[in-house]
C-alpha cells in the first residue's frame, strides 16, 4: 500500500461527507457535471490574511495568475492582492477581464511576440524584459506608438533556490538576462526614456524549506543592490520572486510562513543605502491556491484486475496531470485522495483511481489505502487549486475541459 499526500487544513466532514467552503460535496455538485473543480474562497483569504501577518509590511504581495486564471478567483484576488504578474497575451486579456488595473500588472515569460508587447505597452503593463533582442523590440514599437513603455529587466541570477521543485535561476537558462550583462541593458533602457519598473529575480519553485527560501531572498537582495549600483540608478521595484511550495506528498511539512517572514524583515533592515526607496514585492501562484481546490470525479466503474482493484472515473489526467504524475515529478506519488461521501473513514481496501483515458498513465492514486467505495461515490482529489484546469491536457482524446466554481 503506498501512503497518500496529507490532506489540507480547513477541510471538515459535515454528517460524513466532505465539506468544501461549508457545503457538502453532494450539495455542490447537484446541478453540475462531474468531473468539477471546486475553489474555496474562504481559504484563499485565510491563507492571503496569514501570508500578510507573517510578511514585513514593506512586502508587496503579487498573484502569479498562471497558477489559476479561473475569472472567479481572478475577481476574488483583486480585492487582495497588491499586484499581479502574467505570463502571455492571454493572460492579458484575462486580468483585463476581471477588471483588474493594469497599473499593477507585470508580463515575464520569454518568448513575447511582438503583438504581446504591443498590447502590454498600450496598457500600461510593465514589461519583464527576457533578453537584449526584447528590450530592442520593445523600445521599437514603443516608439512607433508614442508611447513611454514600462519595462523592467528579468534577471537570471547566479544561484538557485535549494529544494525547489523547479529551478528558475543559475546557469544557462531560457529565463531573464545573465546578472553579468544586466547593469548594461538597464542604462540602455532608462537612456532610451522608458519609465524605469527595475528587476525581477526569481530562482525557483515549490520549496518548503524556510531556511532555503531566506538565503535565496538575502542573495537576492545583495543581487539587486548590486545591479543597481552598476547599472547607476535607484532601483524603484524588485520582484523577489516566490518559490514557496506546498505539502503534496507523505512526509511534506508545511512551509515555515513566519521563519521566512522574520529572515527577511532582518534582511530588509539592513539594506543598502542604494536600496532605500526600492518597493519590494513577492510573487506567488500554488502557495495562494493551491490547497483551496479539490478536484472532483465520480467513480463510473469498479474492476479488478489480477487480483488488484481498480475505480475508474470520469475524470483524469487530462484535467489533473500533476496529480497523475505527469507535471514535473521524476518518481510518481500519491497526492491527497479521498472519498468524498466517507471522508475521514478508516482505510478498508487497497485500491487504485484511474481516469477514463486510453493511457496506463492516466492514474490519480496508485495501490491507495482507502475506505470501500463504489459506482457513484465521488472521490476528491486535494491540492487541485493551481497548475489544474489550466495546464492539463483537457483536449486530449477529445474529453474537454472539467466545470468550475468558486464558492
Amino acid at each position: 500500500m503506498k501512503p497518500l499526500g496529507p490532506i489540507p487544513s480547513g477541510y471538515i466532514a459535515i454528517g460524513g461527507e466532505l465539506a468544501i467552503g461549508g457545503r457538502r460535496v453532494s450539495d455542490l455538485i447537484q446541478n453540475k457535471e462531474t468531473p468539477l473543480f471546486v475553489y474555496s474562497g474562504q481559504l484563499i483569504r485565510d491563507r492571503v490574511e496569514q501570508l500578510r501577518s507573517a510578511m514585513p509590511e514593506r512586502i508587496s504581495i503579487h498573484y502569479a495568475i498562471k497558477a489559476n486564471p479561473y475569472d472567479e478567483v481572478l475577481k476574488l484576488f483583486n480585492g487582495l492582492m497588491d499586484g499581479f504578474d502574467i505570463a502571455s497575451g492571454g493572460e492579458l486579456d484575462l486580468v483585463l477581464a476581471a477588471g483588474i488595473d493594469p497599473a499593477d500588472v507585470s508580463f515575464a515569460g520569454p518568448g513575447k511576440r511582438d503583438a504581446e508587447l504591443e498590447a502590454a505597452i498600450i496598457a500600461g503593463v510593465t514589461l519583464n524584459l527576457e533578453s537584449e533582442g526584447e528590450a530592442d523590440r520593445a523600445l521599437k514599437i514603443s516608439e512607433r506608438l508614442g508611447i513611454t513603455p514600462r519595462l523592467a529587466v528579468r534577471v537570471n541570477p547566479d544561484f538557485d533556490l535549494k529544494g525547489s521543485g523547479m529551478k528558475m535561476g543559475g546557469g544557462a537558462k531560457p529565463f531573464g538576462v545573465d546578472a553579468a550583462r544586466v547593469p548594461a541593458l538597464a542604462r540602455r533602457v532608462i537612456a532610451a526614456g522608458a519609465e524605469w519598473r527595475g528587476f525581477h529575480i526569481f530562482a525557483g519553485s515549490q520549496a518548503l524549506g524556510a531556511e532555503a527560501i531566506a538565503e535565496t531572498q538575502a542573495q537576492t537582495l545583495m543581487l539587486a543592490a548590486q545591479l543597481a549600483e552598476a547599472s547607476g540608478a535607484e532601483l524603484p521595484r524588485c520582484n523577489l520572486g516566490g518559490g514557496f511550495g506546498i505539502p503534496y506528498f507523505f512526509g511534506d511539512e508545511p512551509l515555515d510562513i513566519a521563519l521566512v517572514g522574520s529572515k527577511l524583515g532582518e534582511a530588509l533592515k539592513n539594506l543598502p543605502p542604494v536600496l532605500a526607496n526600492t518597493d519590494f514585492c513577492i510573487e506567488l501562484g500554488r502557495y495562494l491556491v493551491g490547497e483551496a481546490g479539490v478536484y472532483l470525479t465520480r467513480i463510473v466503474d469498479r474492476k479488478e484486475s489480477h487480483g488488484e482493484v481498480f475505480l475508474i472515473t470520469d475524470g483524469g489526467l487530462h484535467h489533473q496531470l500533476a496529480a497523475s504524475g505527469n507535471f514535473g515529478t521524476v518518481v510518481r506519488r500519491n497526492y491527497p485522495v479521498a472519498i468524498a461521501g466517507r471522508f475521514g473513514a478508516a482505510v478498508e481496501e487497497e485500491v487504485s483511481v484511474v481516469g477514463c483515458l486510453c493511457t496506463p498513465l492516466d492514474r490519480l492514486a496508485d495501490k491507495a489505502g482507502l475506505p470501500r467505495a463504489n459506482v457513484g461515490d465521488i472521490v476528491a482529489v486535494f491540492c487541485a487549486g493551481a497548475y489544474g484546469a489550466s495546464a492539463s491536457p483537457s483536449a486530449f482524446l477529445g474529453q474537454g475541459p472539467a466545470d468550475e466554481m468558486l464558492v
